[in-house]
């Protein structure tokens, strides 16, 4: 069964009704949880043309990334329970199946929204199709209309 739950963490629709439904599985399983939140990596800030490293843009972004955090954790703790969180930076596929390693999640929960048009979809790609394809255990998608 789940006794450690990792789930990854936006703070979008998708992603809020996944924290609901990882609630529900902590309770059913008796489940440790945590959540991660994954801000793109400093060097996505900068533009295609080049350009120089902007220190305030990135403490910008990880207050952001922090109060989605943060938010997720509180919403948590209202309903009863206890996580823990962590903020990294990087590619999400990427440090979502390493903080599921490092951890031995036996399961993580991403929140995943159908795209409308196939440009869309071609453009943004699917971060929970490719977490399937690279995680180290189980994987729930939970899907938002």
């Amino acid at each position: 069964m789940y006794k450690r739950i990792l789930l990854a963490y936006d703070g979008s629709d998708a992603g809020q009704r996944a924290l609901l439904d990882c609630q529900d599985l902590a309770q059913w399983s008796g489940s440790e949880l945590s959540l991660i939140a994954v801000m793109p990596s400093a060097m996505s800030f900068v533009g295609l043309e080049g350009g120089v490293y902007d220190i305030e843009l990135e403490e910008r972004e990880k207050k952001k990334y922090r109060a989605v955090l943060d938010e997720g954790l509180r919403r948590l703790a209202d309903g009863g329970y206890t996580a823990k969180g962590e903020l990294v930076a990087g590619e999400a596929i990427d440090e979502i199946t390493r903080c599921a390693r490092k951890m031995e999640a036996d399961l993580i929960v991403v929140g995943h929204k159908h795209l409308d048009s196939w440009a869309a979809r071609w453009w943004r790609g699917s971060i929970s199709g490719a977490l399937i394809e690279h995680a180290p255990c189980s994987v729930l998608v939970v899907i938002t209309p």
